[in-house]
């Protein structure tokens, strides 16, 4: 288990104050772990400082402006895969599921694809375990990462951190597709209300191959299904719940 990624959950979670009290025990956290190069570390420190000692209104507003109204940037993995379309439903329902079958249970009113839930999730599995299944949508950190740079963003160190752990290719196909899709400025609201009417948004050669023929959605649309006319095994229930607020696993 690795408590990198927790750190990586936190920094990439709307700003609190329990996220600003907690950051220079980030730091500690990257450092004594060690699964982080010292580089990585070192770039993702303005981010930390601004956390531990900027006025925490004008940071939740900076968060909202990135990640909330700007939906080249959104943090729920299968608007990048599934956008509105019904696919997105089912493969919430599968990644709940491994969650579940996991011996974790979210909280109601968080959405599974959420990446700093996703994180979390992660700190939660073996290190292999973990390094695998962050591999899979690796395409969307590695395009995320280029688009908040031409922000010149903090946030961009944390997903250049992610496509590292991702071994993210940036010159593949899905991320130049990726990155070639409309980017809104989240200002225009106009262009925001035509982005929002898109049937669906696809990264990626094509719809059948998201995130790779055999990644991280193909893995959970399969994970654990019974086979037709068959019953699913029962399970206990599970042990331990995320509740993702405040950024703590109980």
């Amino acid at each position: 288990m690795a408590r990198t990624f927790k750190v990586l959950s936190a920094l990439l979670s709307y700003p609190t104050a329990d996220i600003v009290a907690a950051a220079p025990a980030m730091v500690d956290v990257l450092h004594d772990e060690h699964l982080l190069k010292p580089r990585q570390i070192k770039a993702l420190m303005p981010l930390i400082d601004e956390l531990a000692a900027g006025d925490l209104y004008e940071l939740q507003e900076r968060y909202v402006l990135l990640f909330d109204r700007t939906r080249s940037l959104a943090l729920h993995m299968f608007e990048h895969v599934h956008g509105e379309s019904r696919e997105r439903g089912q493969a919430m329902v599968d990644l709940k599921k491994v969650y579940e079958d996991a011996g974790l249970e979210i909280a109601a009113n968080e959405l599974p694809d959420y990446l700093p839930l996703f994180l979390e999730f992660l700190a939660t599995r073996p290190l292999p375990e973990a390094l695998d299944l962050i591999g899979q949508p690796a395409h969307i950190f590695a395009g995320l990462a280029e688009r908040l740079r031409r922000r010149t963003s903090p946030y961009t160190a944390v997903f250049d951190v992610l496509s590292k752990l991702a071994k993210a290719d940036p010159r593949s196909a899905e991320v130049r597709q990726l990155i070639e899709e409309p980017d809104v400025d989240p200002n225009d609201l106009e262009a925001l209300d035509a982005a929002w009417e898109d049937e669906e948004v696809r990264f990626g050669p094509s719809a059948q191959d998201q995130c790779g023929g055999d990644g991280l959605m193909s893995k959970l649309r399969a994970a654990r299904r019974p086979a037709p006319g068959t019953e699913a095994p029962s399970r206990p229930r599970p042990s331990t719940i995320i509740t993702h607020s405040g950024n703590r696993i109980a």
